[in-house]
C-alpha cells in the first residue's frame, strides 16, 4: 500500500534506532531481522543473548547480526543506566537499590536507552500489557511539553474506499484512555490531527463522534463532546474540526449534509476521535474485521519521545511496520 510504502521509505533514508525490549521472542527477533535486512532502522534488542543466538540459527536469521544486544542484567551500560533511573525517581521515594532492581527489567531499559539518547524509540507489547509497557514509559520518558494525557491512534487503511481520504483514516483513542473529560478529548482531538499530517500525510479533518448529530440526542455524554470540540478549537484555531456528530454523518456526504448541512466536516471526516476507548476499540477492531482495513498502530501519541505499543495479537508485520512509524515519529521529535 502507497502509504505504508511511503513511511517505511522515509525510515530506511532517516535511519533511527529503535530499541525492541522483547528481544529474545520469536516474533520480534523475526521483524528485527526484516527491519535490519531491509535497512528500516537501526536495532538495539534487548534479551538473553544465549536465547538470542539459539533463535537466530533455529529460524535462518541473518540480518541480526547487525543488531546491538543488551543483555539486560549484564551489559556496559548498566551503571549508567541504573543511575539515571536513581535520579529520574529518587524525588518519588525510589532507592539505589530498587533502582538496581528495576533497571534489569527490559521494559524499564528500553525508555531508559532513550532518555540518556541512545535510542529514539521503543517498540513492545507483543509480549506485554499496554499497563506494562506503559509505566515505565510515563516514569522514565514522560509527556510531551503541554500534553496531559496519552493516547493510542490507528491509521486505517481501505482499500478501494472512497471514505476518508481515499481510503485512509485515523482512528483514536483505541487504546490508552477507558473514559477521557473534555479536556483530555480535545487533546486526543489535537494530537490525532498531528499524527494523520505527519504519519498519515491527510489534511486532517476531524470528526467528534457522538450518538448524537448538532443536538439531535441529550445526554451528559453529548455534553461531554461538545465541550471537547469548543476547547478543542481554542487550541487549534485553524483545525477543520467539528462536534458532535455521528459516525455516518461524518463519512457519508449525503448523509453529513441532511444531518449537518453547516459543517465543512461532516462527511468528509477522515480523523474520527471516539468520546470513549470502549467504542474506539471496538470500532477499530469492526472495520479491520468486517472491511478488510490495514489497521496501523496503535500509534501513541504525547510521549516525549516515541514508545509504541503493540497488541499481543501482532504479526511480524505489524512490529515491522510500527518501528517504521516510530522511527517517522522520532524525526518529528528531533
Amino acid at each position: 500500500m502507497g502509504l505504508l510504502q511511503d513511511i517505511i521509505r522515509n525510515a530506511k533514508q532517516i535511519k533511527k534506532t529503535i530499541v525492541l525490549p522483547e528481544g529474545d521472542t520469536d516474533r520480534t527477533l523475526k521483524a528485527a531481522d526484516v527491519v535490519l535486512n531491509t535497512g528500516i532502522a537501526n536495532i538495539i534488542l534487548i534479551g538473553n543473548p544465549e536465547i538470542i543466538a539459539r533463535k537466530v540459527n533455529e529460524f535462518g536469521l541473518n540480518g541480526i547480526q547487525k543488531a546491538e544486544i543488551l543483555n539486560p542484567v549484564d551489559h556496559p551500560k548498566r551503571e549508567e543506566m541504573k543511575r539515571l533511573l536513581f535520579e529520574i525517581r529518587k524525588a518519588k521515594g525510589l532507592t539505589l537499590e530498587q533502582a538496581d532492581e528495576l533497571v534489569n527489567e527490559p521494559l524499564f531499559l528500553g525508555p531508559l536507552l532513550i532518555k540518556a539518547g541512545y535510542a529514539d524509540g521503543e517498540v513492545a507489547g507483543a509480549e506485554h500489557a499496554t499497563g506494562d509497557v506503559l509505566r515505565p514509559a510515563f516514569q522514565i520518558v514522560k509527556t510531551a511539553v503541554n500534553s496531559s494525557v496519552v493516547s493510542g491512534a490507528f491509521i486505517m487503511i481501505v482499500e478501494d474506499s472512497t471514505y476518508g481520504e481515499d481510503g485512509i483514516m485515523v482512528f483514536a483513542d483505541c487504546a490508552v484512555n477507558p473514559n477521557p473529560n473534555a479536556k483530555q478529548l480535545a487533546e486526543i482531538a489535537v494530537a490525532s490531527a498531528e499524527t494523520a499530517k505527519k504519519i498519515a500525510k491527510i489534511d486532517p479533518k476531524v470528526a467528534m463522534l457522538s450518538f448524537s448529530t448538532m443536538g439531535s440526542g441529550k445526554h451528559e455524554d453529548v455534553d461531554k463532546v461538545i465541550e471537547a470540540t469548543k476547547i478543542a478549537k481554542e487550541m487549534a484555531p485553524n483545525l477543520a474540526i467539528d462536534g458532535e456528530i455521528q459516525a455516518d454523518a461524518a463519512i457519508v456526504e449525503s448523509v453529513g449534509r441532511k444531518k449537518a448541512p453547516d459543517s465543512k466536516v461532516a462527511g468528509v471526516a477522515n480523523v474520527l476521535v471516539f468520546p470513549t476507548l470502549d467504542a474506539g476499540n471496538i470500532g477499530y477492531k469492526l472495520v479491520q474485521r468486517l472491511a478488510g482495513a490495514q489497521a496501523i498502530g496503535p500509534v501513541l501519541q504525547g510521549m516525549a519521545a516515541p514508545i509504541n505499543d503493540l497488541s499481543r495479537g501482532c504479526s511480524v508485520d505489524d512490529i515491522v511496520n510500527l518501528v517504521a512509524i516510530t522511527a517517522n515519529q522520532a524525526q518529528d521529535e528531533a
